[in-house]
């Protein structure tokens, strides 16, 4: 993995991030979004320039996606699909034309026109308020050198296979945007894999998904841990200058922390766990809230099958995270290609679902597969 800095494409979505030292912006109140694009692009460059940390400015979010806006797709041919997805159809009362059924290959990558074949169907089902997508499998989770959830919501990008060091060509509209309606805004459903290590930990996923919503951010409630770790390894530490200021958002009862250390243990009530390793140690000794989300800055965290060495997204949901996220191919360090750390936590804050909250902190998600169990919306109070 190479070292690469927070470039700006001038007119991609990535003009959306302005740096901000307002604490107003972490205290549930956000600044609008700059329009001036020259000014926007030097802010986000600064961001890999050595700086005091500074919470940036995101949109004001009202509402979030519901059951009644997604879309759920079942793989007949892998027994893990069937069950898991017909758990997933009764824990969120999905209706039957939310439920596409498909046969699909049981590997890690469909072929580019195998995945047109599937999109197709995708397409032809669901109709204009489907905003998003879950999809009741762990394999395949990549469409050639794509993640399958990228290729579902941007398209395929086969050129990236020949340069999947470069940036993409799909810059993503929905990066840290106030859309709660994506399909109807920009054309686009996110997706999320309903991935575990096997069905019952993916109906322990599922449970706390539902069990999550509404759960964080009243008055008087105890505060809960959002852990930015930052490590010696240069490469996998490339959105450290991205991390927040150490301190409490009090409006929502988040204590945020910013540590240099190998691993977290013994923390109780974890929301958000963030670092860049190529595995991580002690996962079993953290506490974890339902809705809590956690990934890490690796090459191949998205790689499921657990072939390439390192650890994968899904170590994450066994240890009782609701969502995660990982790259399928080599992306090298663009930290474009990964969560966003504060648009993450300041979206999920407002009241997002998390498969709004994790698309929406990603500018270039076209080799990166999201995980987990999409509505769990901790933050909703309505």
């Amino acid at each position: 993995m190479r070292i690469m800095s927070y470039a700006v494409r001038p007119g991609s979505a990535m003009l959306t991030v302005v740096l901000s030292a307002c604490m107003v912006a972490a205290q549930g109140h956000p600044p609008a979004t700059s329009g001036s694009a020259s000014a926007a692009a030097s802010a986000v460059a600064s961001a890999s320039a050595p700086r005091s940390p500074a919470w940036i400015g995101i949109p004001r979010v009202e509402g979030r996606l519901t059951s009644a806006d997604i879309g759920l797709v079942i793989n007949t041919a892998d027994p893990y699909s069937v069950e898991v997805g017909e758990f997933y159809i009764r824990a969120r009362k999905l209706t039957p034309k939310q439920v596409l059924r498909v046969e699909l290959p049981v590997r890690p990558a469909l072929t580019a026109d195998e995945f047109r074949a599937f999109d197709r169907r995708v397409s032809a089902h669901f109709g204009s308020t489907t905003q998003a997508l879950a999809l009741a499998w762990a394999q395949p989770y990549a469409a050639s050198c794509n993640s399958i959830t990228a290729a579902l919501g941007l398209g395929i990008d086969e050129e990236l296979c020949q340069k999947s060091c470069d940036p993409p060509l799909r810059f993503s509209p929905y990066f840290n945007s106030a859309s709660t309606r994506p399909y109807t805004d920009l054309g686009l459903r996110p997706s999320m894999l309903l991935a575990a290590d096997d069905v019952a930990s993916a109906k322990a996923m599922i449970l706390r998904g539902v069990a999550s919503d509404g759960t964080l951010g009243h008055r008087g409630a105890p505060p809960v841990n959002a852990y930015f770790v930052i490590t010696p390894d240069a490469a996998r530490n490339s959105r450290a200058p991205l991390f927040p200021p150490p301190g409490q958002i009090s409006p929502v009862g988040i204590d945020v922390h910013v540590e240099s250390i190998p691993a977290l243990e013994g923390v109780p009530r974890v929301l958000l766990y963030m670092t860049g390793a190529v595995s991580v140690d002690k996962l079993d000794r953290i506490g974890w809230v339902p809705g809590a989300v956690a990934d890490h800055l690796t090459s191949f965290g998205g790689a499921l099958d657990g072939m390439s060495g390192q650890m994968t997204a899904k170590a994450w949901i066994a240890s009782g995270a609701t969502a995660s996220y990982g790259t399928v191919s080599e992306p090298c360090s663009y930290p474009q290609k990964f969560p966003h750390p504060q648009v993450l936590l300041l979206q999920y804050a407002q009241g997002s679902s998390v498969i709004e909250a994790y698309w929406k902190s990603v500018a270039w998600p076209q080799q990166g597969v999201f995980i987990g169990e999409p509505l769990a919306a901790p933050f909703a109070h309505r």
